[in-house]
């Protein structure tokens, strides 16, 4: 079950936290991986680590709001069978707090870089009997979350496309899904932690992570298995669909 040989997958923001975390089970399945990354650091690590285990994977550095770098790149490595809309960034502010330069700079990462990417694989799946993609959305694309204000509206955003997606290209086999994942312990939280409350990381990350029903942040590896799950063809049944990974953050409040 959930066996990916002789699939191609993208996976863009694949250097770090749940881009990797993906980028490593699908090598294990049996992916052919091409990793988009601007961090060439963590790209090139995570294929070097994957490449000692046997798997097939290659880094190539990509700025993802660059449609036409996205479009070569594609063309290079393709066909793709499967796409990981990974990358993105994030931002705390509300709405009065939020720059202009900081809203336009989520918008070319967290939505006109899935724009890109979704395009370019659409067009290649369109001539080769369909394909998988899957978008990371977030809780905050359907609930308010405190000072996420510009973030919020990226994820959101995310959503609908996947939606639209899904409905225009049902009948050329191309399934189009997203997860909405809750707080997960990546690298990036270490870091908000350690500018943001210096001295005061651990107490903190508890606090956050008891802001889930669970009592946890989640963990890369358990968004990647559900990545796994929806780009299978297991989930053959499955698209237009936003599955939320979250400790039961939106249904348990």
């Amino acid at each position: 079950m959930f066996d990916l040989t002789g699939k191609m997958a993208v996976v863009t923001g694949g250097g770090s936290g749940i881009g990797q975390a993906i980028a490593q089970l699908f090598g294990q399945q049996g992916a052919q991986v091409a990793i988009f990354d601007l961090n060439e650091t963590g790209g090139q690590e995570t294929v070097a680590e994957m490449e000692k285990k046997g798997q097939k994977a290659s880094f190539h550095r990509c700025d993802v709001s660059n449609q036409t770098a996205v479009k070569e790149l594609f063309a290079q490595i393709g066909p793709v069978h499967i796409l990981v809309n990974s990358a993105g960034i994030s931002h705390i502010g509300k709405l009065d707090t939020t720059p202009e330069a900081d809203f336009d700079r989520l918008f070319r990462v967290n939505v006109k870089g899935v724009y890109n990417c979704m395009q370019a694989a659409v067009e290649q799946m369109k001539t080769n009997g369909g394909g998988v993609i899957l978008n990371l959305a977030s809780v905050a694309a359907t609930v308010g979350i405190p000072d996420r204000f510009a973030y919020s509206m990226t994820k959101g955003a995310v959503r609908t496309m996947t939606l639209s997606v899904a409905r225009d290209y049902v009948d050329q086999r191309i399934r189009c899904n997203c997860i909405s994942p809750g707080r997960v312990h990546t690298p990036f939280v270490d870091d908000f932690l350690r500018k943001t409350y210096p001295g005061q990381e651990k107490e903190m990350f508890e606090k956050l992570s008891k802001t889930q029903p669970i009592g946890r942040m989640g963990k890369p590896v358990e968004m990647a298995f559900l990545a796994l799950y929806l780009c299978s063809e297991e989930a053959s049944f499955v698209t237009g669909a936003d599955y939320e990974i979250d400790g039961g953050f939106i249904s348990l409040k």
